[in-house]
């Protein structure tokens, strides 16, 4: 059975819809999913991009605190080599010390060997002397003398004797003083110098260890700086892609533009042109329902009014049927919500009321073919929750 209905061409007044150049368009049709999609990449595409510029500037941070660090190591580094050398310094100053010692040992064992030896060699003739009645021994060597020469000679003779034995002594009793004194010195000398060997170790390994400390804080920070370069490249290869998106999105949501105003612009048929189908009714009532269930009546008028002024104009499909079925047009059929209200007959009284008025012609929208949400930027004639243009 068909079912047709009238439309005054005075009804259909222009009503002209304007968007802003900027943004995108998304919502229950097409065009507003796509200026969504459009407004979501470009978001996303800004979050990339402060994503990339907070990533760039931490690698900043990163590089600055390694440069410092590398001039830090640096100067651990020839410092840890100025305490190495001095230790080398130190350590050879300890085996001279060690081998003074040692000679100095030698050179002590010798002198005390020359003094004991020269110590028992004068009491071994000072025992001879009294064994041989003493002053008497002397007094007889000095008389048994042939003449007064001789007599000085000889005297001179044991002076000389006496005397050497005084000086021979008297040296090495200085030199075995000297030789210990000596190697109580290079003792107390080589006992500093292992004190400060001591220091100089404990010095070296407290260098070494900032240097290791250091050398792990440069390559922690070098592995850091290569994951920021990473992510960095990421975010651009990441921010490129995002770039074609929005180019394909803008390209799309011009296009739609372009259709809509086509459609303004384009033939228009009277409704007393339009033949309505068996079903017509129902699926009418019900995308209403779908789009506009919650909102006031004018509001659910206003989505029929829709779909019928694209049933109209010359751009669009020109049944009911092929206008809401239309690819990627009504989101509640990509979502499967109109085919289960179809198949509960959701649509309410008024739900129905406004499909009639608006199959009858009426409009309250002029010539509009979208609607969608509010968004910034999008001008149009606003009904309840939606702006139609």
């Amino acid at each position: 059975m068909k079912v047709s209905y009238k439309r005054s061409a005075a009804a259909l007044l222009a009503a002209v819809m304007a968007v802003v150049a900027a943004g995108s368009v998304s919502g229950t049709v097409y065009a507003e999913t796509t200026l969504e999609r459009l407004q979501k990449a470009k978001a996303e595409k800004e979050k990339t991009e402060d994503a990339k510029e907070d990533t760039e500037d931490r690698k900043e941070s990163l590089e600055i605190t390694k440069n410092s660090l590398l001039g830090q190591l640096s100067t651990l580094n020839d410092e840890l080599a100025q305490v190495s050398t001095n230790l080398e310094v130190i350590e050879a100053d300890i085996e001279a010390k060690e081998s003074e010692i040692e000679q100095t040992e030698t050179e002590l064992a010798e002198a005390v060997r020359i003094q004991d030896e020269q110590y028992v060699n004068m009491k071994q003739r000072i025992k001879a002397m009294y064994e041989q009645g003493g002053t008497n021994s002397y007094l007889g060597i000095l008389f048994s003398s042939d003449s007064f020469s001789e007599f000085l000679n000889k005297s001179d003779y044991i002076d000389r004797i006496h005397a050497y034995d005084r000086k021979m002594l008297q040296q090495f009793q200085d030199t075995r003083k000297y030789v210990e004194e000596t190697k109580v010195r290079l003792s107390e000398e080589l006992v500093a110098l292992n004190d400060l060997k001591v220091r100089a170790e404990e010095e070296k390994n407290r260098v070494a260890g900032l240097v290791d400390q250091t050398s792990a804080n440069v390559s922690s920070y070098t592995n850091q700086i290569a994951d920021a370069e990473a992510t960095i490249d990421a975010l651009e290869s990441m921010i490129g892609e995002q770039e074609e998106d929005i180019a394909a999105l803008q390209k799309k949501y011009e296009e739609e533009l372009a259709k809509s105003r086509l459609a303004s612009k384009s033939k228009w048929r009277d409704i007393s042109e339009v033949t309505f189908e068996e079903g017509d009714r129902k699926l009418m009532a019900n995308i209403i329902y779908c789009e506009a269930g919650a909102e006031p009546y004018a509001g659910q008028v206003a989505v029929g009014a829709v779909v019928i002024n694209r049933v109209l104009s010359s751009v669009y499909p020109n049944t009911v049927v092929g206008v809401i079925y239309q690819n990627r047009q009504f989101s509640p059929v990509a979502s499967g919500r109109l085919a289960l209200a179809l198949a509960n007959d959701s649509a309410t009284e008024s739900c129905y009321r406004a499909a009639d008025e608006a199959m009858s012609g009426v409009t309250n929208v002029g010539q509009c073919v979208y609607f969608r949400t509010p968004i910034p930027g999008l001008e149009g004639t606003r009904i309840g929750g939606h702006i139609f243009y």
